[in-house]
């Protein structure tokens, strides 16, 4: 798993208003760290030290791997600093740990401010090469996939690089069929709004970053989070937030309404809508209200968030309001909003078996979540993936389900707690997963709950980015042969991280240190084996675009290695290796005639021949046929299967994932935030409509399974004992 550009995350769109801030005549703000980040560092590097379950001292050696890591976060494709920058800040490679442990951050300060005053020139050195227009009949490439290689040797290499850049991103627009003028306008306001967003780095920014550089040099899975980003993961923990129900969004330079939750306090007033622009944000009726123009959306967003039953009063610029319209004030109380969009959902799939049709029930699962101080609390109805799930189980059972696949696809993980329940639903009691922490101590965590919450066929489908919590429940699964694991190897994170407050350990009374998430242990299966590294094998395997060097725990230089202890004491609760080689030949007989399944071969062959290339051709007319060649291709498939799910790819050099999620054909060269808001939102139920070859496929294993099953009662007993199958109506 590659690590994003830090400027790709920032940022955020803001309009060309501010382009006064842009002028090489105006100082960027020059970064100083905060007298709290000195007590942050050096107590996360005393608990990283002592309490990690890869104890690592933080040395000159140490300090090395800090200096490489930090530059790779903020530059990884090296498009904004060259060699002389890096040579510049060379005798500080062994100091780092010095920076951390004495007290002094002015190194790491000093490396971003440089690279803030590199991404100032670069793009407004972009900004220029707009008024000279570019020679689309040259025979020349460029490469858009540079995190491999060296630091660029001088200013003129770069800047022949980003009039490449900037050549790619025209082209890409002007295929996409934009006039010449608005090609010029939507880049030069795209310029200016990276530009503009170098002005609202914070120090917390740098701090977050450095801190980093040093957690994940020890191990991929250790983070420092601060304040902000600590509250995002405990909402992305317990899928609920206190506020006012929306989704905002940068755009123009205004903090604008992207979303609005069903049910919340601003779609139930029933005065915003999607597009309104918020200016003004005030604490109560006797608040005083804050402009918010300009501001970073982390900033509007704390302003607006606070506790439930609060009032909060937001000044709006109506979506449809000219220049000189009129705003207004719209009062909402926050309430609790649960982020219904993740949570566990279900379908049913009918599955033509001769003249039988056979409901599949599906249960798709984004993560493993649990508000757990709503548990601590006793609050009767707490926010738990295993109770929703077991809720759409007896759901699963009124709809006459014969089998139930649970769709655990780019699931990355969450609460081990509710791994280990949820695996309750499908087993009668036993142990799930085992833990060894630093000090070489081996613990089971087991299902204590005796009965089923489903006793018939399963099945559990995964891909590479399933992680964690789903390899755990995944592997618990096919340890105990309870149902199939059908997809793609799984990611391999076998580590289990704590959250540590540092507020709490420095006792703090306000919170402002942020909290660590540190590795303090590794999972193991119950038959032994570790999902570090190698994952969950599944029974039968899907075609995947995602290679192990780019995508997973593999990926990673210091994952910590696949190992084995004893295996835990359970007992089977079924044997599905005798029915393995039945379902994998009807597989494969029916792959090879599904045009779906030979269409995403031929896609992952050239995914995978685009990626190595790491070039694209500048060149229009070479560009316009490879735009031909793909849309015929996809009109074929449109005829022969109906509309296909969108395939990534990296034919226009699209490295984001606002532009990677776009196949070439549909490629309008825009960023998410450059369209309009409705028409996006308005595309995107068409965009998901898409067939699911791997998810109907997955259906018709789970069918073939019942077909063997019910023909054969012998196969039954000896695959899955105890197991009565529905009859067939």
């Amino acid at each position: 798993m590659k690590i994003k550009l830090l400027w790709i995350s920032l940022a955020l769109t803001l309009s060309a208003q501010v382009a006064a801030l842009e002028s090489s005549t105006k100082q960027l703000p020059v970064l100083k760290p905060l007298q709290q980040q000195y007590q942050a560092a050096h107590l996360s590097a005393q608990l990283l030290m002592r309490y990690h379950y890869k104890p690592t001292p933080l040395d000159h050696a140490m300090s090395e791997k800090i200096f490489d890591r930090y530059l790779q976060l903020l530059d990884p494709e090296r498009i904004f600093f060259i060699q002389a920058d890096i040579d510049q800040f060379s005798k500080s490679r062994s100091k780092l740990d010095d920076a951390i442990l004495k007290d002094d951050l002015s190194i790491p300060f000093a490396i971003f401010n440089l690279y803030q005053q590199r991404i100032s020139e670069r793009f407004t050195y972009g900004r220029s090469l707009l008024k000279q227009g570019f020679d689309f009949e040259k025979k020349e490439t460029y490469q858009y996939d540079r995190d491999k290689e060296s630091w660029l040797s001088s200013e003129i290499e770069m800047r022949e690089l980003w009039r490449k850049r900037v050549k790619n991103d025209w082209l890409r627009l002007k295929l996409a069929g934009k006039a010449e003028k608005n090609i010029a306008e939507i880049l030069d306001k795209r310029f200016s709004n990276y530009l503009s967003r170098a002005y609202k780095l914070k120090s917390d920014d740098v701090f977050q970053t450095f801190m980093n550089a040093y957690a994940t040099s020890i191990e991929p899975h250790t983070n420092y989070l601060g304040p902000s980003a600590s509250e995002n993961f405990d909402i992305s923990m317990k899928l609920s937030l206190v506020g006012i129900g929306a989704v905002l969004e940068e755009k123009d330079e205004y903090t604008t309404i992207r979303e609005l939750f069903p049910g919340g306090p601003a779609a139930l007033s029933g005065k915003l809508k999607v597009g309104d622009r918020i200016v003004g944000v005030k604490q109560g009726e006797s608040g005083t209200m804050i402009d918010v123009l300009g501001w970073r959306l982390d900033d509007t967003v704390a302003l607006i968030r606070g506790p439930a039953d609060s009032t909060v009063l937001l000044d709006i610029f109506p979506a449809e309001a000219g220049p000189d319209g009129k705003h207004k004030i719209v009062q909402l109380v926050r309430k609790k909003i649960n982020l219904e969009q993740q949570a566990a959902k279900k379908s049913i799939i009918e599955v033509k078996d001769g003249n039988i049709t056979r409901r599949i029930g599906v249960i798709s699962l984004p993560t493993f979540y649990q508000d757990f101080g709503a548990r601590q609390q006793g609050e009767k109805d707490f926010k738990s993936a295993t109770r929703d799930v077991a809720r759409l189980l007896e759901e699963l059972k009124n709809d006459k389900a014969e089998s139930v696949l649970i769709d655990l696809r780019n699931n990355g993980g969450g609460s081990l707690s509710e791994a280990i329940e949820l695996t309750g639903l499908f087993i009668d009691k036993g142990p799930v997963v085992q833990q060894r922490n630093s000090q070489g101590k081996i613990s089971v965590e087991s299902d204590l709950n005796p009965g089923f919450g489903w006793d018939g066929p399963l099945g559990v489908l995964i891909n590479r980015g399933s992680a964690s919590a789903s390899e755990i429940f995944a592997a618990a699964i096919q340890d105990y042969g309870r149902g199939l694991v059908i997809g793609e190897p799984s990611f391999g994170k076998g580590t289990v991280q704590t959250l540590l407050n540092l507020d709490q350990v420095a006792r703090n009374e306000k919170a402002k240190l942020g909290e660590l998430k540190m590795t303090i242990a590794q999972f193991f299966r119950i038959n032994g084996g570790t999902t570090q590294l190698r994952g969950v094998t599944p029974d039968i395997a899907f075609p995947s675009f995602r290679d192990p060097e780019n995508f997973g725990e593999s990926s990673f230089e210091n994952a910590l290695p696949w190992t084995q202890i004893k295996a835990a004491d359970y007992a089977l609760a079924g044997n599905l290796s005798g029915l393995l080689p039945m379902l994998q030949s009807r597989h494969e007989v029916r792959i090879a005639k599904n045009k779906g399944f030979q269409f995403l071969k031929e896609d992952i062959a050239d995914f995978r021949l685009q990626r190595k290339k790491k070039f694209v051709s500048l060149n229009e007319s070479e560009r316009r046929k490879e735009r031909d060649a793909l849309e015929v291709k996809a009109k074929l498939r449109e005829k022969i299967n109906g509309a296909e799910k969108p395939l990534s790819n990296k034919l226009h050099g699209a490295k984001d994932s606002a532009t990677a999620k776009r196949t070439t054909i549909e490629d309008d060269g825009l960023l998410e935030n450059e369209r309009n808001i409705k028409n996006d939102l308005s595309e995107q139920p068409s965009k998901n409509h898409g067939k699911d070859i791997l998810l109907s496929e997955a259906a018709h294993i789970l069918s073939d399974e019942i077909s063997l099953l019910k023909a054969n009662a012998r196969l039954l007993a000896r695959v899955l004992p105890g197991v009565s199958l529905p009859s067939n109506p």
